[in-house]
C-alpha cells in the first residue's frame, strides 16, 4: 500500500513537473521494492525512475533503469500489471529505452524498440497502455525527424484516444500532430493545433514537455518569418528549463536560438555561443543525436564564415563517432555539409 501511495505520487510530480520531488519518490520506491525482492514492483520503480531522469536530461541513467526493469519483464507473468498501475510498466520501459537509445546516439536500436513496444502493446489489448505505446512511436519517429510517420502515430494515437476518452495523450497526440503540419508546411494549422493542444494539457494539470513544445511553436512562427514571436517562445522555454529541471531538450532550444538569431541579421557571434552552448549542454547529457544537430549549425556557420577547414574537423569528429542511422535525416545532412567541407 505504501509502494503505491509513494508511485501514485511520485506519477503526480512528473507530470506538473516538478521532477526533483519525483525523482525522491521514485528513489523510495525502488529501496521498497529492492527490500521486498517483488519483481513487479522493481519492474515499476525502475520505470518511474526511467521516465523522470530521462526529463531531467540524464539519458545514460535513464536507460539503465529501464533496461533493469524490462530484464526482469515477461508479458504472459506480469499482463495484469497494466490494471494496477494504468499502464503497462514493460511498455513504459520499452518506451523509454527506445528514446535513450536516441538521444544517446543509436537510432536505430531505437527504432527497434519502439517498434517491439508497440508489437508487444498490441498483444496486451489494453487501450490506455496501447495509446502510450503508439505515443512513444510518435516520439521515436520525431525524434528520427521521419514526418509522415510521426503524424501517421500521432492519429492513430488521438482515435485511440478519442474512442476511449483519454485527455493527456488525446493533448499530446495534437501536439505532434501540429508539429508533423508545420514541419510539413501547413504552418499556421501546425501553429494553432500545438497552442490549442497545450490549453488543453493546462487544463488538466500537465506542464511535462513544455520545453520541447515551446521549440516546435519557435520554429514555426520563424518558418514564417516572425522571429521575435519565435524568440519569445525560446526564452520561454530556457526559462521553463531552469524552473523546473526538464533539460532533454535543452540543447536544442540553444541551437535553435543560434538558428533564428541568424535569421535577424549580423549577429553572428552571438549565434555561434548559442551553438557552443548547445553543443556542451548535449556533451554533458552524452546526447550524442542532439550534439550532432548542433555541430552541424555551427559548422554550417563556420563555412559562411570561410573556416571550412575548422569546420571539417568538428563535423568529422561527431560524424566518426556514429554506428547507425546513416539513413536518418540528421545523418544524411552530416554527410552532405561533411562532403562540402572536403
Amino acid at each position: 500500500m505504501l509502494f503505491s501511495a509513494l508511485r501514485g505520487l511520485a506519477v503526480f510530480y512528473f507530470i506538473r513537473p516538478e521532477l526533483q520531488i519525483a525523482q525522491e519518490l521514485g528513489e523510495r520506491i525502488l529501496s521498497i521494492a529492492q527490500n521486498s525482492q517483488d519483481p513487479s514492483l522493481l519492474i515499476e520503480a525502475h520505470a518511474v525512475l526511467g521516465e523522470t531522469f530521462w526529463h531531467q536530461g540524464k539519458f545514460a541513467l535513464s536507460l539503465e533503469h529501464v533496461e533493469r526493469g524490462y530484464a526482469l519483464y515477461d508479458l504472459q507473468q506480469h499482463s495484469d500489471l497494466a490494471f494496477g498501475y494504468t499502464r503497462d510498466p514493460g511498455m513504459q520501459c520499452l518506451c523509454y529505452m527506445s528514446i535513450s537509445l536516441w538521444q544517446l546516439g543509436y537510432p536505430d536500436k531505437a527504432l527497434e524498440r519502439i517498434n517491439e513496444m508497440v508489437t508487444l502493446a498490441h498483444e496486451l489489448a489494453h487501450p490506455y497502455t496501447l495509446a502510450g505505446a503508439l505515443f512513444g512511436a510518435v516520439r521515436c519517429h520525431q525524434f528520427r525527424q521521419e514526418g509522415s510517420a510521426a503524424q501517421e502515430s500521432a492519429e492513430a494515437v488521438i482515435a485511440l484516444c478519442t474512442k476511449h476518452g483519454f485527455p493527456f495523450h488525446l493533448a499530446a497526440g495534437n501536439l505532434y500532430r501540429g508539429r508533423a503540419l508545420a514541419q510539413q508546411g501547413k504552418t499556421q494549422e501546425g501553429i494553432a493545433q500545438i497552442q490549442n493542444a497545450l490549453v488543453a494539457l493546462r487544463s488538466i494539470g500537465s506542464e511535462i514537455g513544455l520545453p520541447m513544445f515551446y521549440s516546435w511553436l519557435a520554429e514555426a512562427f520563424g518558418k514564417e518569418g516572425q522571429t521575435e514571436e519565435a524568440l519569445a517562445m525560446l526564452t520561454e522555454g530556457l526559462d521553463t528549463v531552469d524552473r523546473t529541471g526538464e533539460r532533454f531538450y535543452e540543447s536544442e532550444l540553444h541551437r535553435l536560438k543560434g538558428e533564428l538569431t541568424l535569421m535577424q541579421g549580423a549577429h553572428e557571434t552571438e549565434a555561434e555561443a548559442c551553438f557552443h552552448q548547445a553543443i556542451e549542454v548535449a556533451r554533458r547529457q552524452q546526447a550524442r543525436s542532439l550534439e550532432l544537430r548542433a555541430t552541424v549549425s555551427l559548422c554550417c556557420l563556420c563555412q559562411k564564415q570561410g573556416k571550412t577547414e575548422e569546420a571539417r574537423q568538428m563535423l568529422q569528429e561527431i560524424y566518426g563517432w556514429f554506428t547507425e542511422g546513416f539513413d536518418t535525416k540528421d545523418l544524411k545532412e552530416a554527410k552532405a555539409l561533411l562532403e562540402e567541407l572536403s
